[in-house]
C-alpha cells in the first residue's frame, strides 16, 4: 500500500476499523450491536497508540458509506467527518458490500461474488463485483435492496457473502448461490486496499462532503451481463 490510511465501519452490527501505517496494519473487529457511538472513538484512539501515530500522521480516512443500519452508517460517517475535520485529512468511502466481496477475493481465492447484507423487512442489500486486473473488487452491477424472492436469475455458483444470503438461505440455494458463512458482515480491513486505489487517483472529498449511501432508492435488479 502507498498511504498511511484509517478504515472506519460501524454500518452493521459490527464495528471494525483498521489503520496501516508506514507498512505496518493495525485492526479492531467485534460484534457490538448499539454500542458502536460508546466504542468507536476510544478504539480509534487506541489503534493510533498502537501504531504510534497520530491523525495527522496519515494520508487519510476510508470509511463505510453503506448500505446497513442507518443509524449505524451515520455514526460511522459523522465519526469519519470529525476525525477527518481535526486533522484536515480528506476521506473516501467505501461500499460494505464492496468491502465484503473484496474479503472474498483476497481471502478465497474468488473471481466474482455476490454480496448481501440483510436489509430487514423482508430485503437485502445486494451487490455484484468482479475482479480488476490488480485483485481488487469492481462493481458489476448498481448496488440495490430488493426481496429475495423476486430474484430469479440462477448465479451459476457464483460465491455469495453477507448476512443477506445467511438470513434467506432458500433463497441463496434456488439462485444457486455458493455461499461463503465465513464472511457474514464488512471488516474495515478489507477497506483498506480500497481506500488505497481511491487516494491515489484523487477520489477523494473533504469532509464535509462525505456522505452516506443507503440504497433504499433503488428498488429493481437489472440483468447481469449476457442475461438480458
Amino acid at each position: 500500500m502507498k498511504h498511511n490510511l484509517l478504515a472506519i465501519d460501524a454500518s452493521t452490527e459490527a464495528l471494525s476499523l483498521a489503520l496501516h501505517f508506514k507498512g505496518k496494519t493495525f485492526t479492531h473487529f467485534e460484534v457490538c450491536p448499539q454500542q458502536h457511538s460508546q466504542k468507536i472513538l476510544p478504539l480509534v484512539d487506541a489503534l493510533l497508540s498502537e501504531a504510534n501515530c497520530t491523525l495527522k500522521d496519515l494520508d487519510g480516512i476510508a470509511y463505510g458509506r453503506g448500505p446497513g443500519s442507518f443509524t449505524g452508517v451515520r455514526i460511522g460517517v459523522a465519526v469519519a467527518q470529525g476525525l477527518a475535520y481535526s486533522a484536515g485529512l480528506k476521506l473516501h468511502g467505501v461500499s460494505t458490500l464492496q468491502a465484503m466481496a473484496q474479503e472474498a477475493l483476497q481471502t478465497q481465492g474468488c473471481d466474482e461474488v455476490i454480496s448481501a447484507i440483510d436489509a430487514r423487512m423482508g430485503e437485502i442489500y445486494l451487490g455484484h463485483f468482479g475482479k480488476d486486473e490488480q485483485g481488487n473488487a469492481i462493481a458489476k452491477q448498481e448496488e440495490i435492496v430488493v426481496k429475495p424472492d423476486a430474484l430469479h436469475d440462477s448465479f451459476n455458483g457464483v460465491n455469495g457473502v453477507g448476512t443477506g444470503w445467511q438470513t434467506y438461505a432458500d433463497d441463496a440455494q434456488r439462485l444457486n448461490v455458493s455461499v461463503i458463512d465465513s464472511i457474514s458482515l464488512p471488516n474495515a480491513l478489507y477497506m483498506l486496499a480500497i481506500g488505497d486505489i481511491a487516494f491515489s487517483n484523487g477520489d477523494t472529498v473533504m469532509a464535509q462532503d462525505a456522505q452516506p449511501h443507503y440504497v433504499r432508492d433503488t428498488v429493481t435488479w437489472k440483468k447481469l451481463p449476457g442475461r438480458e
